[in-house]
């Protein structure tokens, strides 16, 4: 099952955080904590988000494709860094993997997609115990639809930016699925957190007012109308 575990590094406070870094710039008192909740959430409210670059959000994806996770490399703004599970160390001989609604709900489509992945898994096993070929080798066989795991840092700005594009109705599901999961996970965190995700993770549509995309899906009028 795919999970999002926020790692202790993340701060409990981001709003008092940003207000304590741009305090240093205009020469106010930043001992008190009070205040500087109060300026970093003047600062976010006011749209100056590039403060918003020093609250880093560490945490790891576990159990999401192969796939969504290489678009999820896409997203590099900030200096985002991460690791991912080794292909060449890690035994992938019983491999997890995720299947999608639309062949979960069809039982033959659902019969023959498992078949095939345990296949793919047999045989992985069998190339590196019976023929002598490297893991490393073996493992080219591995689909983007096995499950994968990283360690992820990125700083809020880029979540924040990354979530208008992909809580679109219109982006992969499994990726709107992945933005869920990281949002309800952050505003478990802190309360802090909370605001930020209740305020400002949201679609696009929701930010400009309108639809920007060619294909609409209703949710908001398209500009020109």
């Amino acid at each position: 099952m795919a999970k999002v575990t926020i790692i202790s590094e993340t701060p409990k406070n981001p709003i008092t955080l940003v207000g304590e870094r741009a305090g240093v710039c205009w020469g106010a008192d930043i001992s008190d904590k009070e205040k500087n909740y109060k300026r970093g959430l003047d600062c976010i409210e006011s749209g100056h988000h590039r403060v918003l670059e020093y609250v880093n959000v560490e945490m790891i994806l576990d159990g999401y494709s192969a796939r969504v996770i290489r678009e999820w490399y896409t997203h590099i703004g900030g200096a985002p860094t991460r690791l991912q599970a080794s292909t060449r160390y890690i035994n992938y001989k019983n491999f997890e993997y995720v299947i999608p609604p639309t062949v979960e709900k069809n039982e033959e489509a659902k019969t023959l997609y498992t078949e095939l992945m345990q296949q793919i898994a047999d045989t992985c096993s069998k190339l590196e115990a019976e023929c002598g070929v490297p893991r490393e080798d073996a493992a080219m066989l591995l689909p983007l639809g096995m499950g994968t795991k990283i360690v992820d840092k990125r700083n809020v700005r880029n979540l924040i930016e990354m979530s208008h594009q992909r809580l679109c109705t219109r982006a992969y599901w499994e990726y709107r699925r992945l933005m869920q999961d990281i949002m309800k996970e952050l505003e478990a965190y802190s309360e802090e957190w909370a605001y930020l995700v209740k305020h400002y993770f949201m679609p696009k549509c929701e930010v400009a007012g309108y639809c920007i995309e060619k294909k609409c899906c209703g949710r908001k009028p398209r500009l020109e109308k």
